[in-house]
């Protein structure tokens, strides 16, 4: 990543977690819950999820773009491995979720 590349990705990280505390303000979440000091803090989970959602799509974006699999195989991907998902929680719950 290119010293440009990097320092718009963390201005837009930085961006992004302003973002989550300002919503969670503006949804009321209590002050206790938005400690990002942490790990089990709300800000600092959602932070961490949408950070990780972001580089999912990034890889995704990048190799559809050169051809390595296409959107459609790709979505059909993504619908195997979430019911795999399912199945881990049906199966350690002991109950159907569907």
């Amino acid at each position: 990543m290119s010293t440009n590349d990097t320092d718009r990705y963390e201005a837009a990280a930085h961006a992004m977690q302003t973002g989550v505390l300002a919503e969670m303000h503006r949804e009321g979440v209590p002050a206790e819950h938005l400690d990002d000091r942490t790990s089990t803090g709300r800000k600092h989970l959602r932070v961490g999820v949408n950070s990780a959602l972001v580089g999912q799509a990034a890889i995704a974006s990048l190799l559809i773009a050169k051809g390595i699999f296409t959107i459609e195989e790709y979505t059909a991907a993504l619908a195997d491995e979430m019911e795999k998902e399912q199945r881990l929680y049906e199966d350690q719950l002991g109950v159907k979720l569907r």
